[in-house]
């Protein structure tokens, strides 16, 4: 339990970044006369495409010149190559993806490892005729000469051509992504026949007005000839954002899905055509409702709200919940929301006020702000209604103009909630599971959290599909508890591709929540119904990473309920399936109850929107925490450009693998793929289970201190840790966390996608681990130090027990550095910083007083509660 206040650190020194590490080319390419081999037929057939393109228009009084999107695949990375393209006229840089676990060939390999992986990029371009004929001369020159000397500004041209893996046409399986529009379209017919069938059309983002403005006439016209209409479109420059979103009749749709080479699926214009309305909650079933769960009519709150919830309406009369939300409705939904709909809402805002009623918390003192995004399926005939995002809007513009509202204002209207730092997200696209590119929302919420300093808190995303055991009836019953936890979670890896991030969990400036498989309920008994965990480990449900650039996704595991498991006797494959039981186990929350009147209803729930809002819980009175520690010590700080990156960093310090790591470990490790634990671990539990309580105080063998600043391009900040003369020659366990979190303005159009790189390191950065261990006595653990790196939180783990000789002078300096990555900083990039060293509880080493009386400036700090 913390009892002690937080320590800052004095002033951190100002000095230059560490000097990166090159690591040179290691791959072997094909010669010149291969790759014309091998190419020359791609680049014809996209000159017959562009051909055949022309002749279609030929004599139409539309006068557009045909254009079309090329995707350049390379094996290896081509810097700057979107300044060479804008050395052609007419050729315009698109954007570019990530690819990774490519597999080498005779082609491309590398020259140590020719079995080894390989990483590439797609470029995407979008060109006419002229263009493209200027960019086949240079193929040619090219080829008869791979020693020309190419025009300044187009030398990168000659580094695609070596790299060159594939060259083509954007084309309909690119565009219909997995054909997940189609089989909307299919489910919808089937409900409701006649019904006109609705699409988002997300088009080609295109930097010139005139050009976007031609694109969107063009789909439009095409929506049209189908007897369609368009219903409504946006765009979002800032996030390179163009949709628009169509319906077409029934008959149209049934005769695209049975010849979809027609116009609006080929349009050049579009860039992915993806069904609309599939943020759903799902339908929440109300058995095992409960009225033994009382709340206290006292402490309400006061003040204004930090938190913001995005989700479906609330019952905000319900007793947890009476006098505690702030409930915006501008677009008067309230009215056609029954009582009964309004689970998801009403379940999400009960475990941010009192967290899980199972633990009798304390509600939060701040009111909390919510403003509805979802509401009753109206094709839905069942009671309650599943709730979903509306189908008459584009999800990323509503989105945009919802927190624009809150932090900045609508039209005439101020901001509903100025004060909002933290904004809950609790729902996932199950239509759009993360693979390589960002997807619109990530982007959106990316620039939003760094425009306007708001930390968005994202679920990860729910899997309920059945768990196939591969085993019969009688081998499956055969196995005991632990044999049988083994098989499951061998089986939910082996299905990880399918049980992927769900859209925005891949943001890079937001938390992304797990679910650990926990709870504190006492369920009387499961029945029939099989808890598939016997050891605490990740929910079944829970989504898998990495994130963006193989970075660290999820965030971390919090708490979200024990799920339950149903047999089904499939012949020679018993099948899993997930209850939709809501008695105990599980978290606890408020619900409508079915009964008119009644306000004190009370279920049982589990899954990954749990515990992403039982962190935004957290996150509020961790927010409120920081507020208190600057508002007396340092009042002349401006909190307000570092107090989010600090709480970010406050929410991770705690995590970490500890048994949960070393569980999965056993389960999963073989003779073979020892290599491959630490990333397979990471995919499912990020930096590990959190622990809130541990960045809130100290205790007398744990100091923990705050840092932040600003850092521009090239700079860099020298914290120095005073290490602490009881620690000398001890052979005692000492465990050092490091957490540094910032918010990243981001640019879409490159995969490098964050404007600045932040890393901390120690020393002078040179063997800086070799430097921690001989000063310290710690290596690190848990996640691998490489991975860390790739997102907006670095978070480390040190851990070590041989003693070390520490005088009363020594110290550890921590580095924070800053570099540009996908373009200039165009404004210094706040960061928060924890530290944390500690030993274990009950050993009699004065840690924190040694470190507090070596702290130039003491401050006194409340320790949380």
């Amino acid at each position: 339990m913390a009892k002690l206040p937080l320590l800052l650190f004095p002033t951190p020194v100002s000095a230059s970044k560490t000097p990166g590490h090159g690591f040179g080319d290691k791959l072997e390419y094909p010669t010149a006369a291969r790759q014309a081999e091998r190419l020359s037929p791609a680049f014809q057939k996209l000159q017959d495409s562009f051909n055949a393109r022309s002749a279609e228009i030929q004599g139409t009084p539309t006068g557009i010149v045909p254009e079309m999107t090329l995707v350049i695949e390379t094996i290896g990375n081509i810097e700057d190559f979107a300044k060479a393209v804008k050395k052609i006229p007419e050729l315009e840089w698109m954007g570019e993806v990530a690819l990774d676990n490519i597999s080498p060939d005779e082609n491309f390999q590398d020259k140590k490892n020719p079995e080894k992986k390989l990483s590439g990029r797609l470029y995407l371009l979008m060109s006419n005729q002229a263009a493209f004929k200027q960019m086949l001369s240079l193929w040619a020159q090219y080829q008869a000469d791979k020693s020309m000397t190419f025009q300044r500004g187009l030398t990168k041209f000659r580094d695609v051509f070596l790299h060159l893996k594939d060259i083509r046409r954007w084309g309909v399986e690119d565009r219909l992504v997995e054909r997940e529009v189609f089989e909307r379209w299919k489910e919808d017919l089937e409900s409701e026949p006649q019904r006109n069938v609705r699409f988002e059309a997300e088009l080609w983002y295109r930097g010139d007005i005139g050009k976007r403005k031609e694109s969107e006439n063009t789909v439009t016209k095409l929506i049209q000839s189908l007897g369609g209409s368009v219903i409504s479109q946006c765009v979002i420059p800032s996030i390179a954002y163009h949709s628009v979103l169509g319906e077409i009749p029934a008959q149209a749709a049934r005769e695209i899905l049975k010849q979809p080479e027609v116009d609006l699926i080929t349009c050049d214009n579009i860039m992915f055509l993806r069904p609309t309305g599939q943020m759903a909650t799902g339908k929440e079933p109300v058995e095992g409702e409960t009225t033994d769960c009382t709340v206290s009519a006292d402490n309400f709150p006061a003040g204004d709200p930090v938190v913001a919830v995005l989700d479906g309406l609330p019952l905000e009369n319900h007793k947890f919940l009476a006098g505690r939300l702030i409930v915006d409705d501008p677009d008067g939904w309230a009215s056609k929301y029954h009582a009964i709909d309004r689970q998801h809402g009403t379940a999400m805002t009960s475990l941010i006020v009192h967290g899980d009623l199972n633990d009798g918390s304390e509600p939060l003192s701040r009111p909390v702000y919510v403003r509805p995004i979802m509401k009753p399926n109206p094709t839905d005939f069942n009671s309650p209604k599943e709730e979903c995002i509306p189908g008459d809007v584009l999800f990323v513009d509503y989105i945009h103009r919802a927190v624009k509202r809150i932090i900045e204002g609508e039209g005439d209207n101020e901001a509903a909630a100025l004060t909002v730092k933290v904004i809950n997200l609790s729902i996932g696209d199950h239509a759009r599971h993360f693979s390589q590119g960002m997807s619109p929302l990530a982007r959106l919420l990316d620039w939003l959290s760094a425009k306007y300093k708001v930390l968005f808190i994202i679920s990860s995303g729910n899997h309920s599909e059945p768990i196939k055991t591969g085993m019969s009836d009688g081998d499956f019953k055969a196995l005991d508890s632990s044999q049988r936890e083994a098989l499951i979670v061998r089986k939910i890896y082996e299905d990880a591709r399918h049980r992927r991030l769900l859209s925005p969990a891949e943001s890079i400036n937001g938390l992304t929540v797990g679910a650990i498989h926990d709870d504190n309920s006492q369920p009387d008994s499961n029945g029939y119904l099989v808890d598939v965990f016997e050891s605490t480990l990740p929910s079944p449900v829970s989504a898998f990473g990495p994130g963006y650039k193989r970075a660290i996704k999820p965030d971390f595991l919090f708490s979200g309920g024990r799920a339950l498991y149903s047999q089904s006797p499939i012949p020679g494959n018993i099948s899993l399936k997930l209850s939709d039981r809501r008695a105990a186990p599980g978290n606890q929350v408020a619900v409508p109850s079915d009964q008119a009147g009644e306000l004190n209803k009370s279920r049982f729930s589990c899954g990954t929107s749990n515990a992403t809002a039982l962190t935004t819980r957290a996150a509020s009175i961790c927010y409120d925490h920081l507020v208190s520690v600057f508002s007396e010590p340092a009042p002349d700080v401006d909190f307000e450009a570092f107090g989010v990156p600090l709480l970010k960093a406050m929410l991770v310090h705690g995590c970490s693998w500890n048994e949960l790591g070393s569980k999965l470990d056993e389960l999963l490790r073989t003779d073979d793929n020892g290599r491959q634990i630490k990333n397979w671990i990471s995919q499912w539990i990020g930096y590990g289970v959190a622990d809130f309580e541990k960045a809130l105080g100290c205790n007398d063998q744990r100091a923990t201190l705050l840092g932040f600043g600003q850092l521009n391009d090239g700079e860099a900040h020298v914290y120095k840790l005073p290490l602490p003369p009881s620690l000398d020659a001890r052979h005692e366990w000492r465990k050092f966390t490091v957490t540094l979190a910032w918010l990243s303005p981001v640019v879409s159009t490159t995969q490098r996608y964050r404007e600045a790189q932040l890393w901390f390191d120690f020393e002078d950065g040179k063997e800086a681990r070799k430097k921690l261990e001989d000063k310290l006595s710690v290596t690190g653990i848990d996640s691998d130090y490489h991975a860390t790196k790739r997102g907006t939180v670095q978070h480390e783990v040190f851990e070590g027990k041989r003693a070390v000789p520490i005088s009363g002078g020594d110290t550890l300096q921590i580095k924070i550095n800053c570099r540009k990555d996908a373009q200039k900083i165009d404004a210094p990039i706040a960061y928060g910083l924890v530290v944390s060293l500690e030993v274990a509880e009950g050993v009699d080493l004065p840690i924190y007083n040694d470190i507090r009386a070596r702290i130039a400036t003491e401050v006194k700090i409340p320790a949380g509660k």
